[in-house]
């Protein structure tokens, strides 16, 4: 199973420690691969791991970038090629490892900024070391609280650990509903700037990726609230006619290594002409005005008479009613309206905030909270209302997309489907999957119906879930037992549910799993939290819409 990877770190609620980039190899290299699991499901985990890097890497985590990156490379070059399925899917693999050379740019992109930080890291630690051996060495009366103000201050301060502040989900669901509303607004528009400049998803993914753009997203758009999408638009395009200008000039490896084909004509901004001592700059010529009667130049060039006494005498402005001092408010203690409350509010930014993780598996992989909106079930129910009274299922797909270490789910996808009483399955996965991506969404999860049953998970439901929890291991199946009034929020144990599920052999549509507990509650408790407010939208993929 491939996910994020990171264990435990940053669980604690401080900044989490910098790791040196052996160390993130290490940890990138510690997931489970399965050559049993179909490869299209590892095809779709390989795109899912090169999205969350560019989440991560839009909000300045180096390091959690630089590992999912190094394992998008390991899984692609170290086991896909080798899958019993290769030779069915070489288009596939060929544009997966296209992705992996860009992935190997980025990555030495960013290994000297990961070395510099830990670097700085270990020189704290060494500091903090040599400062504790000092003090320990002083008489025991100079106690750490009697350090003087100046004394402190010139205590090292290691720049790696002023991180993101590390949140508890349940604790901020009010300010992740916030911060989740702000980001996907802002994507929304960069997304729709982007297309209306022109730029196609390949063109973008390869300049994003090659760093030509720099932060363009937070440079026009980290405060969308004065940003229209078409003055984006125009400035993206600007950017991208530089771009192309500077792409056309050839590189300093292109200057020295000796060209057969004739050479390109390089640009010259247009100069601008010295001025001659005997010319003055000319002016527009244009009409010379009439000149004006002889009475109206006398008029014009008459002091007008001086105004009355009485308009002159300017009455002393009245004096103000003197107010005792004690009925001033301190400045402290004045009440701030709600509009100067907003504008004192701290900017929310995906990348000033973390939020911790929620649960572990059972092998102790931490798991990324998943906020899910409360009314979601209730509109899918209501989408679902003609197949329930037909007594046939209904699924749909749950999107939404990585937001400060927290996944929100924010949309929900109906596909096209063929159902029966005990089954619904999914048809044209690839069409489902091109919306997806155009969407620059993430498959978090799945949502069905049990018509007639109660709420649980059968021998199906967890093959079908396997695949999900493949592609991200927070993914979550929800069931709904409109008969019943019952609901659920599951995942697979792991172990030994995925385990046991992914090495099933067993082809009957229901059979039995000979185990213990193959699937949890994800949400009483779990790493799924209800976050009252957020916003989603339903997709119907169906044909005729029902």
């Amino acid at each position: 199973m491939v996910g994020r990877g990171g264990g435990g770190r940053g669980s604690t609620g401080g900044p989490s420690q910098p790791m040196s980039v052996e160390q993130i190899v290490q940890e990138a290299q510690n997931f489970d691969y399965n050559p049993l699991i179909p490869l299209k499901y590892w095809l779709r985990s390989t795109a899912t791991l090169l999205k969350e890097a560019e989440i991560y890497e839009h909000e300045g985590n180096d390091q959690q970038t630089y590992l999912l990156l190094f394992r998008h490379a390991q899984l692609v070059l170290g086991h896909l090629g080798k899958h019993p399925e290769a030779r069915n899917n070489e288009c596939g693999l060929r544009q997966a490892e296209l992705e992996v050379q860009k992935s190997l740019e980025t990555m030495e992109r960013l290994k000297p900024r990961i070395s510099k930080k830990y670097e700085r890291y270990q020189k704290f630690v060494r500091d903090r070391a040599a400062m504790g051996i000092a003090n320990d060495r002083k008489p025991s009366s100079a106690s750490a609280s009697d350090l003087s103000p100046q004394r402190k201050e010139r205590r090292p301060m290691d720049p790696a650990l002023a991180s993101s502040e590390s949140l508890a989900a349940g604790d901020n669901r009010e300010l992740a509903v916030k911060l989740a509303h702000k980001e996907i607004k802002r994507r929304a528009v960069a997304r729709k700037a982007t297309r209306r400049a022109g730029i196609s998803e390949e063109e973008e993914q390869e300049r994003r990726t090659a760093g030509v753009w720099g932060n363009w997203e937070q440079d026009f758009a980290s405060d969308h609230t004065g940003v229209d999408g078409d003055a984006l638009s125009r400035q993206m395009q600007n950017i991208r006619l530089r771009v192309d200008n500077r792409d056309k000039r050839p590189s300093v490896a292109e200057q020295k290594r000796p060209s057969f084909q004739p050479s390109r004509a390089s640009y010259n901004y247009p100069s601008i002409p010295a001025k001659s001592k005997q010319q003055s700059p000319s002016l527009p010529s244009s009409p010379r005005p009439p000149r004006p009667e002889k009475g109206l130049v006398e008029s014009m060039t008459t002091p007008p008479p001086p105004p009355p006494k009485d308009d002159v005498r300017v009455k002393a402005p009245p004096r103000p009613v003197k107010q005792p001092i004690a009925e001033l408010e301190s400045p402290m203690s004045t009440t701030l309206s709600p509009t100067s409350a907003a504008t004192t509010e701290p900017e929310l930014k995906s990348s000033s905030f973390t939020f911790k993780p929620s649960a572990y598996l059972e092998n102790g992989t931490a798991l990324r909270t998943i906020f899910l909106p409360p009314d979601l079930r209730h509109r899918f129910l209501q989408i679902a209302e003609k197949n329930t009274r037909a007594n046939l299922e209904t699924c749909g797909v749950l999107c939404g997309t990585l937001i400060s270490n927290a996944l929100f789910i924010s949309k929900l996808v109906i596909p096209e489907q063929k159902s029966t009483s005990d089954t619904c399955e999914t048809l044209d996965e690839s069409l489902l999957f091109d919306y997806v991506d155009g969407e620059e969404l993430m498959v978090l999860g799945w949502i069905h119906t049990h018509p007639t049953q109660t709420c649980f998970m059968s021998s199906r439901d967890l093959h079908t879930h396997s695949g999900y929890q493949v592609m991200i291991p927070e993914s979550i199946a929800i069931v709904c037992a409109p008969s019943k009034n019952d609901w659920g929020v599951y995942r697979l144990t792991d172990p030994p549910g995925m385990k046991m599920i992914l090495n099933c052999t067993n082809t009957g549509l229901f059979h039995p799993h000979d185990s213990g507990t193959l699937y949890t509650d994800a949400l009483r408790p779990g790493h799924v939290f209800e976050a009252k407010g957020l916003e989603f939208d339903v997709h119907d993929m169906r044909s005729g819409n029902y």
